[in-house]
């Protein structure tokens, strides 16, 4: 097997390389709106991100229930991960598990009412924060491209705004939910 140089000079990519800086700054982006989010959504919802993250994804799946490695793959968990994430989401009543009638191995995540109830308690809190450190600091002509890169990046297209409204029981003004 042949050795890889690691010397700056070897590398493809010098960090002052547009492609890096680019990189560089979506990583340094991603985690600074992140950790606002987090906070805010701890300090005003006492709920961390990835359990608003578990309950919107479950809530706007197919009858508001998702396959547990399924729900780990859309938080980008581990598996362990995803059901430490469901122990604590179940201790506070907001999903249930349900065993999978087609696999004996398999199961779900179920969003309850108190889940949906506190889902659409702490919604508001996340679209701020999601306005305000996100959407806010794009201009809007740069919206529709940004939005068709992280589409080709991720391979994944968002549920659209008739599932969400449905999932939550709630409804928004039509350009607040482009926004959003």
């Amino acid at each position: 097997m042949p050795s890889v140089d690691f010397r700056p000079a070897a590398l493809p990519l010098a960090l002052d390389d547009p492609g890096m800086r680019a990189w560089l700054r979506f990583l340094q982006a991603h985690a600074t709106v992140a950790r606002r989010l987090e906070a805010e959504l701890q300090a005003e919802r006492d709920m961390s991100l990835a359990e608003y993250d578990a309950l919107l994804q479950i809530a706007v799946a197919e009858g508001g229930r998702m396959r547990m490695s399924h729900l780990a793959d859309s938080l980008l968990l581990s598996r362990s991960g995803a059901t430490r994430l469901v122990d604590r989401l179940e201790g506070t009543g907001c999903v249930t598990r349900m065993s999978c009638p087609s696999d004996a191995r398999g199961s779900y995540a179920a969003l309850t009412d108190v889940g949906r109830a506190r889902l659409r308690d702490a919604m508001p809190v996340h679209l701020r924060g999601v306005r305000e450190h996100f959407l806010d600091r794009i201009p809007a002509d740069e919206l529709p491209g940004l939005t068709r890169t992280l589409e080709r990046l991720s391979g994944r297209v968002p549920p659209d705004d008739a599932r969400c409204e449905a999932a939550t029981g709630t409804a928004e003004d039509p350009a607040e939910s482009r926004r959003s």
